[in-house]
């Protein structure tokens, strides 16, 4: 009997401490006011409603449950933010809460760890390899002296297509863009072309392209808490694979350079990697730069500095193709500008206000990241949601250039809304860098992206280029379907005909 009382005395207490847990669980989670939020399933959360184009699932999404909205990537908090005042809302209001971004884990096999600028904790080390790069790699010093390197390149790019034309051959043109990209990036980095024959460039493109690939695949890791040590999808052996291959050829570039440098009290930076060795030698540096910080700069320029540009490029033309009046138009301005007897050159890009709202547009309906990622390091209300510390942040790119609110005809490819015959005052003066948040194709605020300037250098004059020396003829209308990847590749490789447009070609 008496162990029947203490049984029910016991009982009696659960059910009472029961009831009051939940009732501060339920008071506290009460306080808490979480952004709207689709219904979920356990363990993988919202991941059921995200398919193979994450920034169209998202869209989609936003479309029902607003411009803010909370969901649950298996174990991993997120806020979506979809609008254009959502974004100056995180970037700049908030910026001091969401300027880390969250590496995947993935990162730790195919690049360094911690090293990395594009994934370093924001802080002192961060905030030395951004200097790095805006003072001394991609600052208009450095830019000017490695101009006749983009010059040379673009030059044997075209010569390239030249020979195709005159035998009447098909061109891949992505591909041509990526061997383009690449061997002025390996230039601008090395000071030679990594790139030689169609063999290398793809060994070259297969690791770009895996890299970026593999930081941008959906990893069950990274989700679903109890397979965190675990690689159900064979993505740390690929990443291996890649790291090793990569890790390599730039461990013998480094030593080429080291021997070149040996003995020579005066050497003159050349490259990348020349200015990357000064500074790594210089003891009254703010960090101490080791091989492995090198290493993973030459991983990042790579990725970013190639799969971006082309990409953008391809993109372009394929519209041109499908609008033959606006293609025509951009002709029409190139050959006043630039003329007939000499090739454009970068310092034109100033004079060719449309082939600019081209790219502009191109980037404003591709844009290079559709999805940007931050995470919170610290809670914060915003908008008049409570975000909790550690939630990763999602900002949609792709959907924020397709918000009615901002854009008319929103899904039209019409360059002329950044351009005006009449004169700027009629043109809506939208940046592409960030300042303002209805288009944000490189980011935003302090983790902006710190190749802009290049990127936008070698995507006008090769677009200008392309449209000066070439007639482009395609198969009835380009399909426009995009691709799954971190850089938003297109489903289908552009395949054109080109024909000279001038004989001889300029020079």
């Amino acid at each position: 009997m008496e162990d029947l009382q203490n049984y029910t005395i016991l009982f009696l207490l659960w059910v009472v401490s029961t009831i009051v847990i939940r009732a501060i669980f339920k008071k506290s989670r009460t306080k808490v006011q979480l952004p709207p939020s689709p219904s979920s399933l356990p363990i993988i959360g919202h991941l059921h409603h995200i398919g193979p184009l994450p920034h169209q699932s998202l869209y989609k999404l936003s479309n029902r449950y607003g411009p803010l909205m909370q969901i649950s990537l298996g174990s991993v908090p997120c806020v979506v933010a979809s609008s254009p005042e959502m974004a100056k809302e995180f970037f700049k209001t908030h910026e001091a809460s969401f300027s880390s971004r969250p590496p995947p884990s993935i990162l730790k096999h195919v690049s360094y760890p911690d090293l990395d600028l594009t994934f370093a904790p924001y802080g002192p080390y961060w905030k030395f390899l951004k200097k790095v790069c805006m003072s001394r790699l991609l600052g208009s010093q450095t830019l000017n002296l490695l101009l006749p390197v983009r010059t040379e390149e673009r030059k044997r790019f075209l010569s390239t297509i030249l020979k195709k034309a005159e035998s009447n051959e098909s061109v891949d043109v992505g591909k041509e863009l990526k061997m383009l990209t690449n061997s002025i990036i390996s230039r601008m980095i090395m000071s030679k072309r990594c790139v030689h024959t169609e063999d290398e460039a793809d060994e070259i493109t297969e690791l770009v392209n895996g890299s970026a690939e593999l930081v941008g695949t959906f990893n069950v890791s990274d989700f679903i808490w109890f397979c965190k040590n675990l690689d159900l999808q064979g993505l740390m052996k690929k990443a291996k694979g890649i790291h090793d291959k990569f890790d390599k050829m730039v461990e013998n570039i480094i030593k080429e350079h080291r021997a070149e440098r040996k003995g020579d009290d005066v050497h003159v930076p050349r490259d990348f990697l020349d200015i990357l060795l000064q500074i790594s030698d210089d003891e009254g540096s703010d960090v101490k730069m080791t091989k492995e910080n090198i290493k993973s700069f030459f991983l990042d320029v790579f990725v970013a500095g190639t799969n971006t540009s082309s990409i953008t490029l391809e993109w372009a033309l394929s519209e041109l193709l499908n609008h033959p009046k606006i293609m025509k138009k951009a002709v029409e301005e190139v050959d006043s500008v630039v003329g007939k007897t000499r090739l454009v050159e970068e310092s034109d890009v100033v004079n060719l206000p449309y082939i600019q709202a081209i790219v502009k547009e191109t980037l404003r309906l591709h844009p290079p990241g559709p999805i940007l990622s931050r995470e919170a390091s610290q809670a914060c209300n915003v908008n008049g949601y409570d975000i909790p510390e550690k939630t990763r942040l999602l900002i949609n790119v792709w959907a924020i250039s397709r918000d009615p609110n901002h854009w008319e005809s929103p899904l039209e490819f019409k360059p002329e809304r950044f351009y005006s015959e009449e004169g700027s005052e009629n043109v809506k003066q939208v940046d592409v860098r960030g300042q303002h948040f209805q288009l944000l194709p490189f980011g935003s605020g302090r983790r902006v992206c710190p190749g802009t300037t290049l990127g936008l250098q070698v995507v006008h004059t090769s677009l200008a280029s392309m449209l000066q020396c070439f007639e482009w003829k395609a198969n009835g209308i380009i399909n426009m379907d995009e691709g799954p990847g971190l850089t938003l590749p297109r489903a289908h490789s552009l395949v054109c005909v080109p024909k000279a447009r001038h004989s001889p070609m300029p020079q």
